[in-house]
Formats: C-alpha cells, sequence, structure tokens
C-alpha cells in the first residue's frame, strides 16, 4: 500500500487543486455538522453485493461515459433501502497500456465529481489519462446521486438564501445570522428525509467506494483525493487497510481534529468551518 501526501503537486495546481472549500448548500451543512464526523469503529457492516454499472456515452458522441449504481443507504442493513450513485469515466487513452481505475474525489465534501471531473480531465498527467481509466462520482446525498433534498420548492429555497449573507459573514451580526441560517437549513433537511441524511457520512461514502472498485473489478484500490477527499481516503485506508494499492492524498485535513479527537463531547466545527470563520474575521 502507498499513501502520499502531496500538497500543491505541480500537475494539480490548476482548477483541480482550486476547488476548494466548495460544494452545495446541503454540502456546506452536513460540513458543520456532526453527520460527516461519524466513527469508523465498530462491527464491521455485513457485506453487500458490488452494484452493476451500464456504462453509456453521457452524451451522444462524447468522450465520458456515466452510469449510476445502486448501493445500500445502511450498509448494517443490506437487504433495505438503496439509493443512487451517479458515476463519470472518461476510458485510459494508451492502447495496450491500460493498467487499471483511478478513483478522484475533488472535495468539498459534497463536489460533484460528475462535473468536476470532465472540467479537470485535462490537468490529470498525459501518463495517468493514458493509463487508468479515470472514475468520480457524487457521493451520497449529493448532486445526480439520491440527494438530500432540504426543499419544497424553489421559492422556499430562494426564500432561505435571501435570510444569510452572502458569501462569508462579516462582522458579528453577520456571523450569527450564518449560523442561524445554517441550524435551520439542517434543521429542514431532516425533516424531509431524515434516514438519508443520518446516512451521509465519511464511513458511508468510504464504503461506497469499495463497492464501486469491486464493481469496476479491481481488486484494490487506486486514489487520488484533494482536500476533503484527503478524510476520505484516510478513511477508507483505516476501514479496508488490505485494499489500497495506491493512494495520493493532496491537500491533507487533520484527520484527527475533523473526527473531534475521537472525543464523546459534542462535536466542535471541523477546520474548514474554522477556516471561514477565521478568514471572515480578518476580513471585518
Amino acid at each position: 500500500m502507498r499513501i502520499s501526501g502531496i500538497a500543491g503537486m505541480a500537475w494539480a495546481s490548476g482548477p483541480l487543486a482550486g476547488r476548494r472549500c466548495q460544494g452545495a448548500v446541503v454540502a456546506a451543512v452536513v460540513t458543520c455538522s456532526a453527520v460527516l464526523a461519524s466513527a469508523v469503529g465498530g462491527p464491521p457492516a455485513p457485506p453487500s453485493p458490488a452494484p452493476r454499472l451500464a456504462w453509456h456515452p453521457c452524451v451522444p458522441g462524447g468522450r465520458f461515459d456515466c452510469a449510476t449504481a445502486k448501493v445500500p443507504l445502511d450498509y448494517r442493513n443490506p437487504g433495505g433501502r438503496t439509493i443512487e450513485l451517479a458515476l463519470v469515466k472518461r476510458k485510459a487513452t494508451g492502447p495496450g497500456r491500460r493498467i487499471g481505475t483511478l478513483f478522484f474525489n475533488p472535495g468539498g465534501p459534497g463536489g460533484p465529481g460528475t462535473v468536476q471531473m470532465p472540467q479537470n480531465y485535462a490537468f490529470f498527467p498525459r501518463e495517468v489519462r493514458e493509463r487508468f481509466d479515470i472514475v468520480s462520482w457524487d457521493p451520497r446525498g449529493i448532486g445526480s446521486s439520491t440527494a438530500v433534498n432540504c426543499f419544497a420548492s424553489r421559492k422556499e429555497a430562494d426564500a432561505w438564501a435571501a435570510s444569510k449573507p452572502a458569501g462569508l459573514p462579516v462582522g458579528e451580526a453577520q456571523r450569527a445570522a450564518w449560523f442561524a441560517a445554517y441550524r435551520d437549513l439542517a434543521r429542514r433537511c431532516e425533516r424531509r428525509d431524515p434516514a438519508l441524511l443520518r446516512h451521509v457520512s465519511t464511513a458511508d461514502t468510504a464504503r461506497d467506494l469499495d463497492g464501486l472498485r469491486r464493481a469496476v473489478g479491481e481488486p484494490r484500490l487506486t486514489y487520488l483525493g484533494t482536500s476533503y477527499g484527503t478524510i476520505l481516503g484516510a478513511t477508507y485506508a483505516n476501514l479496508f487497510p488490505g485494499r489500497v494499492r495506491a493512494m495520493v492524498l493532496d491537500s491533507n485535513i487533520d484527520p484527527q481534529a475533523w473526527t473531534n479527537h475521537a472525543s464523546d463531547a459534542a462535536p466542535g466545527s471541523p477546520r474548514s468551518c474554522a477556516w471561514d470563520r477565521t478568514a471572515a474575521r480578518r476580513r471585518s
């Protein structure tokens, strides 16, 4: 197993590395809550069959292929409710030189891989593009996968967005309004689909990734994760230490801080949220 932590690699210094601390509204809620700080420990989940993938061109004549995977909502109850994961793939471009599949998570959490991998495909080194199928996906809870839907209508969503300062809050009053708005958003999300929200976790996403690895026929995982994707990669390596071929973890987040140092006390904000607050204070 080879795991590299490389901040600012030359081939990841363009838009691939520039998408930090981004994500949809729901991703912001999940980032700043205890949902994603779920423990890796506990009894292993019962095995579930690998998803079946029917790849097809995302658009007629296009170079990217799309597929949908069905996975358990709760891996401890694999026969229960299922959810869907949206995937995208670009096949290896070097005839006869293919090594396998490289999985890519762009970070966030909540970065839609089906959007960001095609956007950033040209920034992968030529040698990587020649020798690997590059696959990414929208993690559970966001994008074109089974998504957490917090609003009944566009009008309701727009009204919520208008209730908070745009961008990073500046000053104490804006910070208070910003946090109040996101607490309200978390309550809205939980009311609409509490079971889904309960399983939008790093550990569940790592198990999704292991199922996708098996679905493409790889005996071990080759993986690139940036920003939050480093937490996902570290979680995968801890859950499945014998199933890693190689990892690049770029712009590492401290797993101990992210998971509240395994404390049973009330969780603090993840480092990304703390960074946002620090930046806001410097601007005020």
